[in-house]
């Protein structure tokens, strides 16, 4: 689903704009996030932090930035042929050479192109053929494996797969997957709507929902009950309810995050962001089923990561970001910041913002 910036009604705003510049400026100033100078004003959805201090970042008129020094300096990389207009929701890197942008939009309007020199060139690599189409996440399982999430058509979620880094790509025909477009569909807030879990048996995928039928948990057995003749195993999709708010196009799941065997979701409603009922959920192995967070973050959260520095999760949106030292049962306020996703250290979010998680910024027990 297309989730457009959001309108933030600030009693700051009637103060004029010198005032409302001081208090953002005073509110970032005592905020955990370090604020960077990412050299664009374009909104930015997509973050990818690799190891060595390379980061890439990707957002609205075909806008890609990346740093290899830890975000002290930025490159506002090579705007792809045909791309002027298109928004990069999503961004997957394996070094600071290479990456893939996926663009969230209607039909044509979502597509995949690929750099291999560092973003001075892109190669479009795939391209959306269905007018009904929407794409929404692309996540990374593996070295070269990737899946790009799509909304439904044809009563259908769309799942697509490239098995060689983004060069080829096709339609998987998954079992399981059927889905309302008018009722359910996936959001394209923070490029983390899907995931996976490597367990014993295997890996497991997943992918949050939501809409007006309610937000729901998708995912795929680790085991292989029935093998085709070929030997391979065929996927098969189940859907659970995850008590998180629902009930209209703007609520559900926006982001999950997978910790060893437990999982968390965060989301709420992107409409009505300072409402804290419903915006995180939790499975563990203990409790086998999803469970509401008992203190929830302060506001509607599109991302969620957790950061193994500090042992604690992290949920960011457009009032702020929380922590949770409990594996989701409970969050602290982190922040009031205006952010759309994560890949920690980093945060991102509306008009190029780009900060870095401070050193201990999480508060010491």
């Amino acid at each position: 689903m297309f989730v457009s910036a959001l309108a933030m009604a600030q009693s700051a705003a009637s103060a004029g704009p010198a005032k409302t510049a001081d208090a953002a400026k005073a509110a970032d100033a005592k905020s955990p996030w370090v604020m960077l100078n990412s050299g664009t004003t374009s909104s930015l959805r997509g973050v990818k932090a690799l190891q060595g201090g390379v980061v890439w970042a990707s957002g609205t008129d075909g806008t890609v930035v990346r740093s290899e020094d830890g975000g002290y300096l930025w490159q506002r990389c090579t705007v792809p042929k045909g791309a002027e207009k298109l928004d990069f929701r999503g961004i997957w890197a394996w070094d600071a050479q290479t990456a893939v942008a996926m663009s969230s939009g209607p039909g044509d309007a979502s597509r995949i192109y690929k750099t291999t020199d560092g973003c001075q060139t892109w190669a479009l690599k795939y391209s959306n053929l269905e007018e009904k189409g929407f794409w929404d996440t692309i996540v990374g399982v593996l070295d070269k494996h990737l899946y790009v999430l799509g909304d439904p058509v044809d009563g259908e979620f769309r799942i697509y797969t490239s098995r060689d880094a983004g060069e080829t790509w096709f339609l998987l025909d998954d079992k399981g997957l059927d889905a309302d477009a008018k009722s359910e569909g996936a959001f394209a807030a923070s490029n983390s709507a899907f995931t996976s879990v490597v367990t014993p048996a295997g890996v497991r995928l997943l992918f949050g929902s939501g809409g007006a039928g309610g937000a729901f948990m998708h995912f795929t057995s680790a085991r292989c009950e029935a093998r085709r003749g070929d030997g391979s195993c065929p996927i098969v999709w189940q859907r659970v309810g995850v008590p998180m708010a629902g009930g209209s196009g703007g609520a559900g799941v926006f982001g999950i995050a997978a910790k060893d065997f437990v999982v968390v979701a965060v989301g709420g409603n992107y409409e009505k962001p300072a409402e804290t009922a419903g915006t995180a959920a939790y499975l563990t192995p203990a409790s086998k089923t999803w469970t509401a967070a008992a203190v929830p973050p302060h506001g509607y959260r599109s991302g969620v990561a957790y950061d193994p520095k500090a042992r604690v999760w992290i949920a960011v949106g457009t009032n702020g970001s929380d922590f949770s030292r409990d594996d989701g049962k409970t969050w602290q306020p982190l922040d009031d910041g205006n952010w759309n996703a994560l890949s920690l250290p980093y945060v991102v979010g509306p008009k190029g913002r780009i900060a870095k998680l401070a050193d201990g910024a999480i508060p010491a027990k």
